[in-house]
């Protein structure tokens, strides 16, 4: 294997271990008690901002290494068309009081804190991520992508128990009417009954700025990588 693309793997472990052996867990309590919530914030900020420059380096310099599958035409507009509500949802989740977004217990206490894009799952902005990091993974079918994608998509994913945990842990009092009425799997709670779809909530214009800014990001791809979304959805 070239020595770029085990750079990759290192960096891609090294963005896993940081936020699952981190965040959520004793070690990221002891740090807390040593140095305060708000250094911890700003630390692990940094470092998470210096770890993906890492992997945006370390992933272009790799390149695909190997082609793993040819991802068929359709399946690609599929993908692409995904990528439709993991804006919505990453929008709803930085738009709105989120009880499970960083200093969000303000909005955990709240009589209903559960509206909005919450009604479909608790962890919106974690699913953003996980089909962005998904079907992107899917789309390009090569090792390097694997390999990075895959390292946003394990983080998300596993980070959705973790969160979950951390939350319950402390909030006690609250978190348990919260979790009743929601679900880590959009739209469980709706389907069980525990909670109702609501557009309404949700809100026309955060669907148009999901349009808008998958429309906007088509483009950018374009002039940031070079690559023809369009001609591709397309079949050109």
């Amino acid at each position: 294997m070239p020595s770029s693309f085990t750079s990759l793997v290192i960096v891609a472990v090294v963005w896993t271990l940081v936020h699952l052996g981190i965040s959520g867990t004793s070690l990221r309590t002891h740090i807390v008690r040593a140095i305060g919530t708000a250094a911890f914030r700003v630390l692990f900020s940094l470092a998470s901002f210096a770890i993906i420059f890492w992997l945006i380096a370390s992933y272009g310099r790799a390149g695909p290494v190997q082609v793993l599958w040819a991802t068929p035409h359709w399946l690609i507009v599929v993908c692409m068309l995904l990528m439709l509500p993991a804006l919505l949802l990453f929008i709803g989740s930085v738009s709105a009081p989120n009880p499970t977004m960083v200093a969000g217990g303000r909005a955990l206490k709240a009589e209903n804190p559960a509206r909005g894009i919450l009604r479909i799952t608790r962890h919106p902005m974690l699913w953003s991520f996980a089909i962005w990091a998904a079907v992107h993974a899917i789309m390009f079918g090569t090792l390097g992508a694997l390999v990075f994608f895959g390292a946003f998509l394990v983080v998300a994913l596993a980070g959705m128990p973790s969160l979950d945990a951390k939350i319950a842990k402390r909030a006690p009092q609250h978190w348990p009417a919260f979790a009743r009425v929601t679900s880590n799997i959009p739209f469980v709670a709706i389907a069980q009954g525990r909670n109702r779809f609501a557009i309404a909530e949700i809100g026309w214009w955060r669907i148009g700025a999901a349009l808008i800014l998958w429309y906007a990001l088509i483009g950018a791809h374009q002039w940031l990588f070079h690559i023809a979304v369009w001609d591709i959805f397309f079949g050109r």
